[in-house]
């Protein structure tokens, strides 16, 4: 008793010395003959008890100490043990870290476990969970994908041929929630349109991609920089995500997707070994309601189960969908030809004329051919499958080429009748004389030309002079005006005929009925 005497008499020396004589911390403990650490120490405990000086008359010694020194609790008291598993589900969320929720538990239980104790318990409840379960992932961070190894049989109703049908899947990082479906072929057709699917299945897309280094997503698997597919990275692009593909060698980045295929085998395909399917809508219809069952199960070591974690975790954190799905699309490189045109599956369509022989990239979807010079888009067309055809922009033509597409015969004989019945004639025959009227186009859009310089007068004399001596084109009629013959009286010749019939040659009667193009 009299050392807790003492010891009080002494720790209201430090307070008052302190307090009221405002020395530092070293001048009292040295006044004193204590630490300076316990000079610090007092001071706390004083302060935690809410004591100020002087101390109040009617605290004795032994109210003092109780207050600066209470005694410890028992041993055998319980601690409150956090819940472990609601901790290892708001660490996935983004920005929650241990010492958030070691905070928040010791604002409940302010006589529950320190922070170093609470890391180190939690440490060894995780060691507990699966592997799968124990790796932690933020809630929209990530989607492991991956085909599974076994395929499933389809018979074909009509010829009993037997096709195999390959097995997407893809596993949410945060939750494990499950999208499962089967396709044809694990070809980049089917590999994006699984892809489109699944984003639509979850009303959402994760920030990043974590494909198997599949061929379909991956042209060249490499530790550092894996070659993606163009077609990969646009649909990437095309939902805010982006493409990770895991390292060769590396089979902890593939943990997620290799469990996730693994339980898809056991409780998916397992069961259906001995179904038979008939088309691959019936077995998806299948496969669909068993993955429904699948993400309802509950965890065995968790609360909950993958939907429910994906409906409260995962689905808020997914980046919302484009309003327009991902349209497939293949990526070639093509030569533009001379005549602006590209061949793409034997059909050609029409570039702008000025990128004749450049090369550029062409983007094939089922609907339209898209083409891109330096990347930026330069033409887009409707897809046309008729081989051998032409689809022309007449935006994309030099200005003369367009002039020729908006006449025909009959209009261009109709402008030379409103010259004169000379030109009109002259028109005729030029148009008559080429095996084709088109090969004629050019003579006659050259007289027009002819028309805008000179008066109807001259121009109707040059062609019934070019008439007369057979100069059927346009060169002929620029000589009769540049050197002025149409001034000169016409003498007495017989006008050089052409032959009225021929297998190539077109009479009259053509240029009057055939109105195409008008």
């Amino acid at each position: 008793m009299a050392r807790a005497r003492l010891s009080m008499r002494k720790v209201r020396e430090v307070l008052r010395l302190k307090w009221e004589m405002r020395l530092s911390h070293r001048d009292v403990a040295r006044s004193l003959g204590i630490s300076h650490s316990t000079v610090i120490e007092y001071l706390r405990r004083a302060r935690q008890a809410g004591l100020s000086w002087p101390l109040p008359e009617e605290l004795d010694d032994a109210r003092l100490e109780a207050l600066l020194f209470p005694p410890s609790p028992p041993a055998n008291v319980p601690r409150a043990l956090p819940d472990w598993s609601h901790v290892h589900q708001e660490l996935r969320r983004k920005g929650v870290t241990l010492q958030l929720l070691w905070l928040e538990y010791k604002a409940r239980h302010p006589e529950g476990y320190q922070y170093s104790q609470f890391c180190e318990l939690y440490r060894r409840w995780e060691k507990k969970l699966d592997v799968v379960l124990r790796q932690s992932y933020r809630a929209g961070e990530k989607a492991f994908i991956d085909y599974a190894g076994p395929t499933i049989p389809v018979v074909d109703a009509k010829t009993g041929e037997i096709r195999e049908a390959q097995v997407f899947v893809g596993v949410l990082a945060a939750s494990n929630y499950t999208y499962v479906e089967a396709t044809w072929t694990q070809t980049l057709p089917d590999w994006t349109a699984s892809h489109v699917r699944m984003f639509a299945s979850w009303d959402g897309a994760p920030e990043l991609l974590v494909p198997d280094n599949t061929k379909s997503g991956v042209k060249k698997a490499c530790y550092y920089e894996p070659d993606l597919n163009r077609t990969y990275q646009e649909l990437a692009a095309h939902y805010g995500t982006a493409v990770l593909p895991a390292r060769p060698y590396h089979p902890r980045d593939r943990a997620k997707a290799e469990t996730g295929v693994q339980i898809v085998e056991r409780w998916i395909l397992a069961p259906l070994r001995h179904h038979t399917f008939f088309s691959l809508a019936e077995l998806n219809r299948e496969i669909t309601s068993r993955r429904e069952a699948l993400n309802d199960r509950p965890f065995q070591k968790l609360e909950g189960s993958r939907r429910s974690l994906f409906e409260t975790l995962e689905r808020p954190a997914l980046r919302p969908l484009p309003s327009v799905p991902y349209e497939y699309g293949q990526w070639r490189r093509a030569r533009v030809n001379i005549d602006y045109h590209i061949q793409v599956e034997k059909h050609f369509y029409s570039v702008p004329h000025r990128l004749a022989r450049e090369e550029v990239e062409v983007r094939l979807t089922a609907t339209t051919v898209e083409t891109l010079h330096q990347g930026r888009r330069v033409a887009a067309h409707r897809r046309s499958h008729k081989k051998g055809g032409y689809t022309t922009d007449p935006a994309h033509m030099p200005s003369a080429h367009r002039q020729h597409l908006e006449w025909s015969p009959s209009r261009l004989v109709r402008w030379a009748e409103k010259v004169g019945p000379a030109t009109a004639d002259l028109v005729r025959r030029i148009l008559e004389s080429r095996p084709h009227p088109e090969h004629g186009y050019r003579s006659c859009l050259g007289l027009m030309r002819l028309a805008k310089s000179h008066s109807r007068e001259r121009l109707e004399a040059a062609s019934r002079r070019a008439l007369q001596i057979g100069g059927l084109s346009y060169r002929s009629v620029k000589s009769i005006l540049q050197s002025g013959l149409d001034r000169w009286p016409l003498e007495e010749q017989t006008t050089l005929a052409l032959p009225r019939e021929h297998a190539n040659l077109r009479g009259p009667e053509y240029y009057r009925h055939n109105g195409k193009g008008d």
